[in-house]
């Protein structure tokens, strides 16, 4: 009886253990392969259970996401000017088959140093063929889509597609970026002592224009003055004139008054005259300034 319990367990324990052997699971963000004695048998793309011939056959994992080719250092190119760039550049791939992909390269450290060398041959070229301005901001998309057309050609045969290719940063050498500096900031003086000069020879022509404007608006109101007290004077004896047609000995005798108050204003005031001067008649008495 213990014999066949210990059968029974040891079957059930070998049968577990053949279909543990038997079966796999597949990601669904990864391919597998099946491998049958060394040699490719299946791909599978599908996620989910899947199921194989255990001890002669063998399961290989790829990863099926969006990859980042991402160079930690800086690669020098060189322009059609002949100047030197230093360039950072990043590359977005994916295996899209997995078996051509195992054939071809085997891992991703493979594949990764493939397309990293398509992708400097392709820049290397392309930058021969611009200029700095280019390079930087005019033709960058441009480059950049022939770079990812080839590459993915290439890398296509190795089972690699090409999703993206980009510049993450373009720095001149040290060197040649100080004396970039230096004609950037002559360049950027001689602007700024141009546009003062500008600004002064401005102002000084506005300021003689306002020297202009004061000068004739000067002018013109105090020959508006001149006029206005022309017309008040030309008034002013119009009106004496009449009151002194009216009543000459009054009018007279007003302006004595006023030439009294004139005259004698303080203490001090003396005037050598003769006693019957003129200028006294009204001060003789009343009535005497009559003839």
């Amino acid at each position: 009886m213990n014999n066949r319990i210990g059968l029974l367990l040891a079957g059930v324990l070998a049968g577990v253990m053949l279909a543990s052997l038997s079966m796999f699971t597949v990601d669904q963000r990864e391919r597998a392969i099946v491998f049958q004695l060394g040699e490719v048998k299946e791909v599978i793309t599908t996620p989910g259970l899947h199921f194989k011939w255990p001890l002669i056959q063998n399961v290989r994992y790829f990863d099926a996401r969006i990859l980042t080719l991402d160079t930690p250092d800086t690669e020098r190119y060189i322009t059609s000017e002949k100047k030197n760039l230093l360039v950072d550049t990043f590359v977005k791939w994916k295996i899209n088959d997995a078996r051509q992909y195992y054939i071809s390269v085997g891992d991703e450290a493979q594949a990764q140093t493939r397309i990293s060398q398509t992708v400097n041959a392709t820049l290397r070229e392309e930058f021969g063929k611009h200029t700095v301005q280019e390079v930087i901001s005019k033709d960058r998309d441009e480059i950049m889509k022939i770079v990812r057309e080839r590459a993915n050609q290439d890398a296509n045969k190795i089972g690699v597609e090409i999703i993206d290719v980009r510049l993450k940063r373009v720095d001149l050498p040290q060197e040649v970026s100080e004396s970039v500096y230096k004609r950037m900031d002559a360049e950027r003086k001689s602007v700024a002592n141009q546009l003062r000069s500008e600004g002064s020879s401005e102002a000084e022509r506005i300021r003689a224009e306002a020297d202009k404007e004061r000068e004739v608006i000067i002018a013109n109101a105090y020959k508006e003055a001149q006029r206005i007290k022309g017309e008040g004077d030309a008034k002013a004896a119009g009106i004496y004139a009449q009151a002194f047609g009216q009543n000459p000995e009054f009018y007279s005798f007003y302006r004595s008054l006023e030439a009294y108050r004139s005259s004698f204003k303080n203490r001090s005031d003396v005037l050598v005259l003769e006693p019957n001067s003129e200028f006294f008649k009204y001060l003789k008495g009343p009535g005497k300034g009559t003839k």
